[in-house]
């Protein structure tokens, strides 16, 4: 059936193309032995591990990075930057993951991950720092992409779940120590070595996950590889939505003036290529796939539009330590790893979709605490820490539970293409959630006002952003006896036009 291209045809359009195997029969001869699982599980995690101190670390130094290279309005672009770059990386992954294999993307990824962290440490101002997050951004976005798509070759459908669930418990020890060691590496030996003190650790975990990666081959389906052309166009389209996403971002900081027209030119730059990228009908969040898609972007627009301001909040905001934004840090790294065990321990029962709605509806009012506790002499303090860590309970049970969706809704042989389309939306929505928090604290500031009101004022949007999706939740694919729309359409318009 995959190859009765017309039959295929008609079947995507009513959205129940046929669906290839999935787990171990596609599973490369190199991974499916135990052993060679467990290694790709130990490798996966230990890169997870790394990813995942670097990113708690840096939001929790960013106050102190600030202080010493000036310039308030570059904060959220240090955050913004960073997930410009990963939406071209994990394009650039899906691409070579179903053409090429793994190991070569996923090796390019590591490397240009150090380097953005050499470039970070040894950056002399604020604008080299971002574009240093950049180039890190774009090797961080192909760690992830490429982990999905082993996943998804390697494991049989029952035992990903818990695979996502060890994947976060990576996020454990980085969560309980990694922002309080950054808070003191920077305060003891200076903020650099955050970065610096990384890039030992970059080869280690590489040399655990990278035989595994090498043997997961490019697939041989029956459907032909689309052309090279193809693929760099694809490449030069997510280079466009990354690059109108930032057109739009700057905007709000910019004059008057530019503010409708800078707006515009984004939206113009890069709606095209967006719809392009992702499954059609996600823009219109069409039930299914598409719906899957465009509420990933939601959920971390919301939480990250909120996670990168709760030490500001704190420092400058209440006027605690440095000490006290790490602890948030951390509660709620650990919350969401609570809450993504849970989805290991019943999202069979209850289906992913409503394990996406109960994160929704736990983080819009998580949000809004965090935003009323960042008030002057209004809430005790430690209620931002009591709001933050709900809203890292929401975000792990939503999170995990739209990458299950994604893989349950894709066949084996899209992977790439389906987990790229994921991530870009995922990083997309960090992006715009970040930057537009961002340019709301800037104004504030701009303005006079004090730096918990601004970041009050600037965290009702990605409480709004939280609202929505919980409305959004409800055109996702339900229990997984029902039938649910594959990924067949993922780039089919495109590969069709190149055909």
């Amino acid at each position: 059936m995959p190859g009765d291209a017309t039959t295929r045809r008609h079947l995507l359009r009513r959205g129940c193309a046929p669906r290839a195997p999935v787990g171990r029969p596609f599973a490369q001869p190199g991974v499916a032995a135990m052993s060679d699982l467990r290694a790709l599980r130990v490798g996966l995690v230990s890169v997870v591990t790394l990813v995942a101190f670097e990113s708690l670390a840096v939001i929790t130094i960013l106050p102190k990075i600030e202080d010493d290279l000036g310039g308030v309005a570059w904060y959220g672009w240090v955050t913004t930057s960073f997930f410009l770059g990963t939406m071209i990386g994990i394009v650039y992954a899906g691409i070579e993951a179903d053409r090429r294999g793994a190991g070569r993307p996923y090796l390019g990824g590591l490397v240009l991950f150090a380097l953005g962290l050499l470039a970070g440490g040894l950056a002399p101002s604020m604008p080299i720092l971002v574009l240093a997050r950049f180039v890190q951004g774009f090797g961080a976005g192909v760690v992830p992409a490429i982990g999905y798509v082993a996943i998804g070759r390697s494991f049989p459908e029952d035992e990903r779940p818990r695979m996502f669930a060890i994947l976060s418990t990576a996020w454990v020890v980085p969560g309980l120590v990694g922002p309080l060691l950054a808070e003191r590496v920077a305060e003891g030996i200076g903020w650099r070595w955050v970065f610096l003190g990384l890039l030992p650790l970059v080869a280690v975990a590489g040399s655990l996950v990278m035989p595994s990666m090498l043997r997961l081959g490019p697939l041989d389906v029956a459907e032909p590889v689309a052309p090279v052309p193809w693929h760099r166009r694809r490449m030069l389209e997510a280079a466009r939505v990354a690059g109108g996403a930032a057109l739009v971002v700057a905007s709000f900081s910019a004059s008057r003036w530019l503010l409708v027209p800078g707006i515009a030119a984004g939206v113009t730059l890069g709606i095209g290529p967006l719809i392009r990228l992702t499954p059609p009908g996600t823009l219109r969040a069409r039930a299914g796939l598409p719906a899957v898609i465009l509420s990933r972007g939601a959920v971390t627009f919301a939480f990250f539009g909120t996670d990168t301001f709760v030490p500001y909040a704190l420092t400058d905001g209440r006027g605690r330590s440095g000490l006290a934004g790490s602890v948030a840090v951390t509660a709620a790294t650990l919350a969401w790893t609570a809450g993504s065990w849970c989805q290991d321990r019943w999202i069979s029962r209850t289906g992913e979709r409503r394990f996406v709605r109960t994160g929704f509806a736990v983080m819009a009012p998580a949000i809004l605490l965090v935003a009323a506790a960042a008030l002057p002499d209004r809430l005790p303090f430690w209620l931002i820490h009591v709001g933050w860590a709900l809203g890292g309970l929401g975000m792990g049970l939503a999170y995990a539970a739209h990458s299950q969706l994604t893989l349950r809704c894709a066949p084996a042989n899209e992977y790439g293409a389906a987990t790229a389309s994921l991530q870009l939306l995922d990083n997309l929505g960090i992006a715009l959630g970040t930057g537009a928090t961002g340019v709301i604290v800037t104004l504030g500031d701009d303005l006079g006002w004090p730096a918990g009101d601004a970041v009050a004022v600037a965290l009702l949007v990605p409480a709004a952003l939280a609202a929505a999706g919980l409305v959004l939740s409800w055109r996702l694919p339900g229990r997984r006896d029902e039938t649910v729309a594959t990924a067949g359409a993922v780039h089919g318009s495109t590969r069709s036009a190149a055909s």
